[in-house]
């Protein structure tokens, strides 16, 4: 005989299940909803919690929507200067419309009950936006996955877009998009308080280290594209490497310089010549004097300290350019790019980008963008068409000799023409001053600036410029060079001495059988 069968009650199944756990079956962004509702609970009942945690969360740094609808009625309080609380903060809401979106007043009020006091909400606050990061690097990523897919999507476009995107996340994951002009105008008065203390320079800019032109500029402005343009022979290099020294050794501003037409070590062996006043060809033949061997380990100190980067990359393109200019910003904080120069970098990733006036137009407008995304000055040298030397008269540049695109003119914030009438044999300018040793720095545009021509003295065998009005032991070192004797030694020793504030006089460094009384050296 059967055995009889047991008879399960839907009741007793139903306890039998085990409860389902829906992130079993499924992923779900990661969030921290009762640390949101802690932090909003704490800001709420204790009055100086908002100021731990305004500069840490925004917006979209909270998972809930509800939850963001009242973070931005705190925030509005707290830009208003009203007081935070639960009648303000639901007062907030209605003037928002947000708030049965928020869950109305109910669930505004129990919020405060989540939290007994504000001690971590620090803490807290962090975890909240690690997990938004978590979100934006998820969001990211699957975009990237998706058009990797695509057989259409140029592989190094996307690899940019990626590169782009991550770097963005890594240096202010919080940033907005857009700005409301309160917070811009506040911003810009806390500027202008710092401008209105440095009562020296009113520089607001990385500096030049050239006085009349920082007069003018107020130095290198973040975000500017500047395009330094001239003929061969000028001085470009020169210029931009003065500029660069000056804004690393002087004010300790980091300074990347991407050198596409001289090496590494030609454009260190320029600065060790500006640096210790010897020409760079006996720097690079080794052909030194003793007194000019101590005088060049003595004075290269200050260029082993400074926060100088040179890459001599050939024919970089944008993206390599973009993505080292990244690394650098991150890594180092630069504050200034120089690209050395523009006509010689690549717009594409294989040298193709068809009609070159289109891809000058392409670099121009990426370093354009470049300058914007980490809100750095980025100074491109730019050569200048043959215009200038079949025009008559001063040969003088405008702003149409910039070679091969109209796009450079457009995109630069500020353009500067190198000019030394003592080149084209001129020995009087316009107004009958010499020109010798004279090189004119011409701002011929300055979007947010008058347009003006600075004097600049250009020292041509050592390819260095200066103020104009400096004076420095380097015509009376040309002197020697050219045949001087021991008494022409000792008073430019002397005058070195006193540059450099050192009490040891320069010539006991030396033996004074290194140089005879009579015979030039």
């Amino acid at each position: 005989m059967a055995e009889p069968v047991e008879i399960v009650k839907k009741s007793q199944f139903r306890k039998s299940t085990p409860e389902v756990n829906m992130s079993d079956y499924g992923k779900l962004p990661p969030q921290v909803k009762e640390l949101e509702e802690a932090v909003l609970g704490a800001v709420m009942i204790e009055q100086n919690a908002i100021n731990e945690v305004i500069d840490i969360l925004k917006d979209e740094s909270f998972y809930v929507d509800a939850h963001q609808r009242i973070w931005r009625a705190i925030r509005l309080l707290f830009q208003n200067q009203a007081p935070i609380d639960l009648l303000t903060v639901t007062e907030q809401l209605k003037k928002n419309g947000d708030l049965d979106g928020a869950g109305g007043p109910f669930y505004v009020a129990q919020l405060t009950n989540k939290i007994g006091s504000a001690a971590n909400v620090e803490y807290h606050a962090r975890l909240i936006a690690e997990k938004h990061i978590q979100r934006m690097l998820i969001s990211t990523s699957s975009e990237i996955i998706k058009d990797a897919y695509e057989d259409s999507t140029d592989v190094f476009d996307l690899l940019d877009k990626a590169e782009k995107n991550l770097f963005a996340i890594a240096e202010n994951s919080l940033k907005r998009n857009s700005e409301d002009i309160g917070s811009i105008l506040m911003g810009e008065l806390k500027e202008i308080d710092i401008r209105m203390e440095n009562t020296e320079d009113h520089l607001n800019g990385v500096a030049s280290g050239f006085l009349d032109l920082d007069r003018t500029t107020g130095g290198w402005q973040k975000s500017d594209l500047i395009i330094v343009a001239a003929r061969p022979a000028m001085g470009k290099t020169a210029f931009t490497l003065a500029l660069a020294r000056n804004a690393a050794v002087d004010h300790k501003k980091g300074v990347a310089i991407f050198s596409l037409e001289m090496s590494s070590v030609q454009l260190v062996q320029r600065l060790m010549s500006m640096e210790t006043q010897i020409p760079s060809d006996k720097i690079r033949k080794g052909n030194l004097l003793p007194y000019e061997y101590t005088q060049l380990t003595s004075k290269i100190d200050n260029l082993k300290s400074a926060p100088i980067f040179i890459d001599d990359t050939p024919a970089i393109n944008v993206f390599e350019l973009r993505s080292k200019c990244r690394r650098l910003k991150q890594q180092h904080d630069i504050q200034l790019v120089v690209i050395d120069y523009l006509q010689l970098m690549s717009g594409s990733i294989d040298g193709k980008g068809g009609n070159r006036e289109q891809e000058i137009s392409q670099i121009s407008r990426s370093l354009k963008g470049l300058a914007k995304e980490l809100q750095i000055p980025v100074i491109a040298l730019s050569q200048l068409s043959r215009a200038v030397e079949t025009r008559g008269g001063d040969k003088k540049p405008i702003l149409s000799d910039l070679r091969e695109s109209g796009a450079i003119e457009q995109d630069a914030d500020i353009v500067i023409f190198l000019y030394r009438g003592e080149y084209y044999g001129l020995e009087q300018d316009a107004e009958g001053n010499s020109t010798k040793d004279v090189a004119e720095v011409i701002i011929a545009k300055h979007r947010n600036g008058p347009v003006k021509t600075v004097r600049t003295r250009f020292i041509n065998h050592l390819a260095k410029f200066e103020n104009f009005d400096e004076i420095g032991a380097s015509d009376q070192y040309m002197e020697i060079q050219q045949g001087g004797t021991k008494q022409q030694f000792k008073r430019i020793s002397s005058k070195m001495n006193e540059d450099e504030g050192d009490d040891a006089s320069f010539e006991k460094k030396h033996k004074k059988e290194d140089f005879d009384e009579d015979v030039p050296f």
